[in-house]
């Protein structure tokens, strides 16, 4: 077997070559991804020049930087919030599985947007200093709809889409930024990247955009909308999606840890079978553009809630 890299311990400057595969994971429906089908996303140290950060972005469609922010800032946002959306008396610094009930559930997590220490968090002054760096901005401007995820065991996740799906009526394009708040292990409800394929959302966006000729615009503009399957999705199937497709590709989260992807970056979040541990994954979805730039105005609107259309 070839060598793939290992994703690094919390304290990895290094990334050691090692002939391991990863564990077998799943999407929402469908069997396990076969073992020839699965790879590592390929870590990044933050200390790495610009320019080589910049060509693997360009190469791969994803840049996974290790360790971005400081750990301790990512655990404290994790604790603060399980505090808020669980019931005592769990310690939720970096473990975790029960939520409350339904509709408190449902209030707690539209509470959980507008919090002040969420609302800082996703503000972090090292995450938009990159963001500005590595792209070149002089200054940026973070959407205000994001998303705070809680992908308990077992539960559903979110199915195989690439991001543009959902932002279509700005032109500019667009930087998101996927931060798992806590340690994330392979399969547990973490993102997986399906290979070199930005080609391949971009031409089935075009095939999108060609079949919404006859729709109204707010029609064409909708995630949701005729063309699409149901939430948006391309498929909830990761294993039959790639077996026509490509191979997966997934890591070992780390507290600190942040993805960035282009809009065309097919990807889908791993069925979290952590039952060893039952850590929720928590996370969030930052989409960042050039200030001054025609973005989705959509997303600059409001907070999330439910069912809001977007």
């Amino acid at each position: 077997m070839a060598a793939v890299l290992q994703p690094p311990t919390s304290s990895g400057l290094s990334f050691e070559p090692l002939a391991q595969a990863p564990p077998l994971i799943r999407s929402n429906e469908g069997e396990y991804i076969k073992q020839k089908s699965l790879g590592w996303l390929r870590p990044t140290a933050k200390d790495t020049t610009l320019d080589e950060m910049r060509r693997r972005f360009d190469t791969d469609g994803y840049l996974l930087i290790k360790g971005l922010i400081p750990r301790e800032d990512v655990l404290d946002m994790r604790e603060q919030n399980l505090q808020r959306s669980r019931r005592p008396p769990h310690p939720p610094r970096n473990r975790g599985s029960s939520l409350p009930e339904e509709q408190a559930k449902v209030n707690r997590l539209i509470e959980a947007h507008l919090t002040p220490e969420y609302l800082s968090f996703v503000a972090h002054p090292v995450l938009g200093s990159f963001v500005r760096k590595f792209m070149d901005w002089k200054n940026e401007v973070l959407v205000k709809r994001s998303m705070l995820r809680h992908n308990v065991p077992g539960g559903l996740s979110t199915g195989i889409h690439y991001d543009r799906i959902f932002l279509r009526a700005g032109e500019a394009e667009f930087l998101t930024a996927w931060v798992p708040i806590g340690d994330c292990s392979a399969k547990g409800g973490g993102l997986m990247y399906m290979e070199g394929s930005s080609q391949l959302g971009k031409e089935i966006e075009r095939d999108f955009t060609e079949r919404a000729k006859d729709m109204s615009p707010e029609e064409r503009l909708s995630g949701f909308n005729r063309n699409m399957a149901e939430g948006g999705q391309l498929a909830q199937d990761a294993a039959a999606f790639g077996r026509d497709e490509g191979k997966w590709l997934t890591a070992d989260y780390e507290a600190g840890d942040v993805v960035f992807h282009n809009p065309y970056m097919i990807h889908a979040a791993v069925k979290n079978e952590d039952f060893e541990t039952g850590r929720i994954r928590l996370s969030t979805d930052l989409r960042f553009y050039e200030e001054g730039s025609k973005l989705d105005e959509r997303w600059m609107q409001k907070f999330w809630t439910p069912n809001d259309g977007l």
